[in-house]
């Protein structure tokens, strides 16, 4: 990963020194210089932050209060005072719509809900009654938050309850609060970090993509070599069976969301694919995982050659193996790969899975939602090509339509989805926050299209991205050009070049260049660039240059349609 940093502001109505102190010290990625505002003046901050911190504006804000010290309403509740839901709403509604003002000065806005000392019973048994309890009232106004704060991309609330729970006791200490005006135990705070840095990684696509699982006692109890497929221990009225079962529905669950699953096991295909297809309690499926490689060769070449066909870095992957050796042997050789240390008890495997917190992207495309579905079909894809003669005669059968559109709120997500995790069919691996790509855009005359990608075998979703910045010397420069892995090879980026070449042709200019900025991970774009996209290349300046006197000439193989401006 590369070394990566942010600035942070932290505004709070209660002493956050300690808070900033483990934000900046923390060791992990990424690096944060945090600062504070002016102490127990949110409101004011707020109101003036445009003029106030106009010369030196951070990466991220985080608006961290406590309920009781920013809505007055909810203040006249604690002291048993009549105050009404509708009062303490209101008050909501207005501090959610200073922090809205600000959401277009400052790339991310972090936002940590409302909680209430967990040693205050409140109004006892009562503390829960619709509109009558703190805890109650705390929670509506938690949602209402939630629900103002959703009109912004940016803006993401994070749930300290969680950190309180995890905490405990030591979450609240009145000592701290009268000697420092400090309001939670270094342990809120610590949790607070890891949520906020795990937040800005995702944010920049820096998360985890892809679980590689063992099979024997890893998704299942028992060896299926030894013991056969119909004497596993999965599901039924045992619980170790019963533990199984829950594990694989936690990875079905993230596959739902988008994380990919593969399978490294030492076994015979034949005999695990068996167990898979044939077990009635199995959750997961052939089509659930995107690839395998099921042999008796060594782990960590294994999950090399996997990562290469799936087209996806070191980095993105998580190796789960129940085999402390097997574990050891990956850890060392494939240092980017994580490995997690994985319990001996079979009951503990879903909580593990679910606090390893890596996979922490920005959010769920439709895209998402589909990708264990687009890997099956790139399956056959690869099975057709196979018995095709050629490359060209491939790319015929495969009837390819491509949606070209401009960037716009339904595709806006996926767009800087891509932008911030595609690595290696990428021009110049720029990151780029909403904030920052719409100011961009906004700036001068420059010009975003997308491409979504479609063929006899399914929809592959958004996968293009090319951008364009027209210059005043007649001349257009390609800033973005990006595809996912998936689609690559298929005269795709051809299509790109072929409407960024278009658009520049028909605005009367002379020529269209681009500039390529190596990175760890994007030689296969180079590749392209040099080998086939027709483009005159500079190898001192590894820039590339077309003349507007010729027409780019248009992949033939593709049907294309262009949304209306």
């Amino acid at each position: 990963m590369p070394a990566i940093r942010f600035t942070g502001l932290i505004l709070s109505d209660f002493n956050v020194s300690n808070f900033v102190n483990y934000l900046s010290n923390d060791p992990r990625a990424p690096v944060i210089d945090a600062t504070t505002g002016e102490y127990g003046q949110v409101v004011n901050n707020l109101i003036q932050f445009g003029s106030q911190y106009s010369q030196r504006l951070p990466d991220f804000l985080c608006v961290w209060t406590l309920p009781e010290k920013v809505i007055g309403s909810f203040q006249h509740i604690v002291q048993y005072k009549r105050a009404s839901l509708g009062a303490v709403l209101d008050e909501v509604d207005y501090f959610s719509s200073l922090i809205l003002n600000i959401r277009n000065r400052v790339n991310y806005i972090f936002v940590p809900t409302w909680v209430y000392p967990t040693y205050d019973e409140g109004f006892g048994i009562l503390d829960m009654k619709h509109e009558t309890g703190i805890a109650n009232i705390i929670m509506h106004m938690n949602l209402r938050l939630s629900k103002n704060l959703s009109e912004a991309s940016n803006i993401y609330l994070l749930n300290t309850s969680k950190w309180v729970e995890i905490t405990g006791k030591t979450a609240f200490e009145p000592r701290l609060w009268y000697t420092g005006k400090i309001a939670f135990g270094n342990g809120v705070f610590k949790e607070a970090v890891t949520a906020i840095k795990s937040a800005l990684l995702g944010l920049l696509g820096y998360y985890r993509k892809i679980i590689i699982l063992d099979l024997d006692n890893t998704l299942w109890g028992g060896v299926v070599g030894d013991d056969g497929w119909r004497n596993l221990n999965l599901g039924g009225h045992d619980p170790i069976g019963e533990a199984f079962v829950d594990f694989q529905n936690a990875l079905k669950s993230l596959s739902n969301r988008g994380i990919i699953l593969a399978i490294v096991s030492k076994n015979e295909e034949r005999i695990a694919f068996e167990a898979i297809n044939r077990h009635p309690e199995m959750v997961l499926r052939v089509e659930d995982f995107a690839g395998w490689r099921i042999n008796w060769n060594d782990k960590a070449q294994n999950i090399i050659d996997l990562l290469s066909e799936l087209n996806l870095g070191l980095q993105s992957a998580v190796f789960i193996d129940d085999n402390p050796a097997e574990r050891a042997r990956v850890r060392e050789a494939l240092p980017e790969v994580y490995v997690p240390n994985w319990p001996l008890n079979k009951m503990l495997y879903k909580k593990t899975l679910l606090e390893l917190g890596c996979f922490n992207g920005a959010g769920v495309t439709t895209e998402d939602g589909e990708r264990s579905r687009m890997y099956a079909e790139e399956r056959k894809r690869k099975s057709l090509m196979e018995g095709t003669g050629s490359l060209e005669e491939w790319l015929k059968t495969l009837n390819i339509l491509v949606e070209v559109d401009k960037i716009n709120e339904s595709n806006k997500q996926r767009t800087l989805q891509l932008l911030n995790k595609t690595n290696q069919m990428n021009l110049t691996t720029r990151r780029l926050s909403e904030k920052e790509l719409l100011q961009w855009l906004d700036c001068g005359n420059r010009k975003l299209w997308t491409f979504r990608v479609r063929d006899r075998f399914g929809d592959s979703g958004l996968t293009g991205i090319i951008s364009l910045d027209i210059r005043d010397d007649n001349s257009a420069q390609i800033i973005d050009f990006i595809l996912s892995c998936r689609v690559m090879g298929r005269n795709i980026e051809n299509l790109m070049l072929y409407i960024a070449v278009k658009h520049a042709k028909e605005a009367g200019l002379k020529k269209i260049f681009a500039k390529f900025i190596t990175s760890e991970k994007n030689k296969p774009c180079l590749d392209f660039w040099e080998r086939k996209s027709k483009f005159k290349f500079d190898d001192d300046t590894y820039s590339f240059e077309w003349d507007l006197q010729e027409a780019y000439p248009f992949p033939g193989d593709i049907q294309l349609v262009t949304a209306e401006s």
